[in-house]
């Protein structure tokens, strides 16, 4: 069997190098805090909506500790959140509101930060003594390693006051209807409700809507709040929790007076530093709406919608990270987001309890490490992939095939088919996840461990294909259910087996052809399968077909009035229905981050730019304009970027790092500079190597 090569190329570690004082605390626990805070904001129809999932919380009681060698004596200062010890050569220092003198010659330091309410952190503070990742740090378990922070630097602000950033933003219209008055924002946006003049006493109820229908719709309304005022005519009200809306209802009681409405809009400030521009304006459309929906969804972590959930979702994640990577490539938040949805140990359930999700995870870690080349990311969290990856291993069947426990949600997608026994969507997802674990074990040494998971992955693969391709039908089918097998054929398996490359030619032309391809086979509805759907056809050369979907899908979103991209959308339904999901006239989010899709398909399959080793030390560039007349973009790497230029005639290439392989397709000998070297691959494939130094090729 062929498949994809899982690169194991170690490129330099990436470690924080800081030349300031920085908050520091138990690596994860900040991220968890926060993770915390955002999961329990939840809120339907005035009533709280936690998460179905153990919540993890941070140590209350952390030791830093640091050796230092110094040639003369330092004044340092401590700063804490929590109460805050220090213990100098293994003697407590008492006072330290004047700052502690430490004298010349080698010392230890220890600090003893504890809190109950946040994260116990410290700041130090020194010419050369200051607090950042050189320092460790225990909960008092006898094991020290390497204190966590972020770019926290003022000592007198505390890490437990981040929040993101906001502007006042203002309705495009107020439409008065009755004693209401209905405010329109002109698109989907997301943050704090500000009413000022307010007057009289009395309540307000303000009904958030991402459709003019929600927010007419009283108490149907997903989210709304109930505002209690006395005001004289001059109060402003902030409300303290920020909402989700297009459109809002304001209703007060008879005797309230509201003068102005604006909000506060609540964004994480991140530069887009990808981009994308064609032929077609649809097409541009559909990218700019694509990016408004990610940056939305991408706050302190990566949610999955702004309206309903709120929530980190791993499944939903996974992509927002292959998205990030082509838009903003901000690496915090996908470390932030990994961090958070991993929790502590003891595992005790799978991630978000869908096992699917905990594959996703690790394959997560995988393309992180493409992307970025930071194995030092990798190295810190391995522990944590271990006893996860030892849980899952622990749940095989007698077979060595993962099946769902009654605790479980085996997801796959929101879809009919049978979930019970040995999915084979699963198990290719947990090969890949083996394979995943195989590779950084051996890049950070645990020869045992490299060794026993290629093994399993390659023992897994066998039982695979064995048990679940179906040679009459062309695919991977369903599932084993005691012992019987369900020769349902469905796209899943075999969506996931064309992007990892488990199958040679022959048999990826099948499923090509009478899975992908075939009308036959259950359609899929989601935006969340159809980005691996769309992937996994423009992988296989579909780019003009994946166009047309996207016009006609994405396309008709906005055809329909979307100003972000929808949970789930289906042509066939119209009016109000549109809305409805889950049984709830308007459960349905319109600005979920799996819609926005696009904005990979276009830089990863159009644009055609991906690393081929770790943090794009070298990577491939294959334009493929999918009937467009031109396609241009930048895709963003550590560090730099690359621009991409492409018409039927030209393909021009300007990189700032790296060395890029240009693939082109083309029934007659491309033309370059002489100083670019033209390989022909095989007739008709030619391969151009591309530098810093800008090349243009003729067709």
């Amino acid at each position: 069997m062929m498949h994809q090569r899982i690169i194991a190329c170690q490129g330099d570690d990436f470690r924080l190098k800081a030349d300031k004082a920085v908050w520091i605390w138990y690596p994860g626990d900040f991220e968890i805090w926060l993770h915390n805070k955002v999961l329990l904001r939840r809120s339907e129809r005035g009533t709280s909506m936690p998460p179905f999932w153990r919540l993890d919380n941070f140590y209350p009681s952390i030791k830093f500790r640091k050796r230092v060698n110094l040639y003369e004596p330092e004044l340092i200062r401590i700063y804490a959140e929590g109460d805050c010890t220090l213990i100098l050569d293994n003697k407590y220092i008492y006072d330290l509101s004047d700052g502690v003198r430490i004298p010349a010659g080698e010392h230890e330091l220890v600090i003893t930060a504890a809190s109950m309410q946040n994260v116990p952190c410290i700041y130090v503070e020194g010419s050369s003594i200051y607090s950042d990742q050189t320092w460790e740090a225990s909960h008092n378990n006898h094991t020290w390693v390497e204190a966590g922070c972020w770019d926290f630097s003022d000592p007198t602000v505390l890490p437990s006051s981040f929040k993101l950033e906001t502007v006042e933003i203002f309705p495009e219209a107020v439409e008065g209807i009755g004693k209401s008055r209905l405010v329109d924002f002109g698109k989907e946006t997301f943050g704090y409700v500000k009413l000022t003049g307010v007057g009289g006493r009395g309540t307000i109820s303000l009904y958030y809507g991402e459709s003019r229908e929600e927010a007419l719709a009283g108490a149907e309304a997903e989210t709304f709040d109930k505002v209690l005022c006395d005001g004289n005519g001059d109060e402003e009200l902030v409300l303290s929790v920020s909402r989700a809306f297009r459109f809002i209802n304001i209703v007060p009681d008879s005797e309230v007076t509201i003068k102005d409405v604006s909000a506060y809009y609540e964004f994480l400030p991140i530069e887009c530093r990808g981009g994308f521009r064609c032929s077609d304006e649809l097409v541009n459309r559909i990218w700019d709406t694509s990016l408004y929906t990610l940056h939305l969804n991408t706050r302190e972590f990566f949610l999955d919608g702004i309206k309903r959930d709120r929530w980190v979702w791993s499944g939903d994640a996974y992509q927002s990270y292959l998205m990030n990577y082509y838009t903003f490539f901000d690496e915090a938040v996908n470390r932030r987001t990994m961090i958070a949805l991993r929790g502590k140990d003891p595992v005790e359930s799978h991630i978000n309890y869908i096992m699917d999700y905990s594959f996703y995870w690790f394959i997560g870690f995988y393309d992180y490490y493409m992307y970025t080349g930071d194995l030092d990311f990798i190295r810190k969290n391995y522990a944590r992939m271990l006893s996860l990856m030892e849980f899952c291993l622990n749940r095989r069947n007698s077979e060595g095939m993962m099946e769902g426990y009654p605790e479980d949600w085996v997801f796959v997608d929101w879809a009919e088919m049978d979930k019970r026994g040995e999915v084979s969507t699963e198990q290719i997802l947990f090969r890949r996840s083996l394979e995943v674990m195989g590779l950084f074990a051996g890049l950070l040494g645990d020869t045992n461990n490299a060794e026993r998971f290629n093994r399993l992955a390659d023992d897994l693969e066998k039982k695979i294909t064995c048990t679940f391709w179906d040679e009459e039908q062309g695919g991977f089918i369903q599932s084993r259910f005691e012992g019987r097998i369900n020769r349902h054929l469905t796209k899943y398996p075999n969506i996931f087996s064309v992007l990892f490359g488990y199958t040679d030619k022959d048999r990826t032309e099948r499923i090509k052809r009478d899975v992908l391809q075939n009308p036959n086979v259950q359609k899929i509805t989601t935006p969340y399968m159809r980005f691996y759907e769309l992937s996994a056809l423009c992988g296989l050369g579909e780019q003009e077909f994946i166009l047309k979907e996207m016009k006609d899908y994405w396309g008709g979103m906005l055809a329909q009035g979307a100003t972000t991209f929808w949970e789930e959308y289906d042509p066939q339904v119209t009016g109000a229905a549109r809305y409805a999901m889950y049984g709830r006239p308007f459960g349905k989010s319109l600005c979920h981050a799996w819609g926005a899709s696009p904005v990979y398909l276009l830089g990863r399959y159009f644009l055609g730019v991906k690393p081929l080793e770790p943090g794009y030390s070298t990577y491939v560039i294959e334009p493929n304009l999918g009937g467009l007349d031109w396609i241009e973009g930048t895709v963003p790497i550590p560090g730099g970027r690359v621009n991409v230029f492409a018409s039927s005639t030209e393909i021009r290439v300007a990189a700032t790092k790296g060395t890029g392989c240009l693939i082109i397709r083309s029934s007659t000998p491309p033309k370059a500079a002489p100083s670019c070297k033209v390989i022909e691959v095989e007739p008709g494939l030619y391969n151009v190597t591309t530098g810093t130094t800008p090349v243009t090729v003729t067709l």
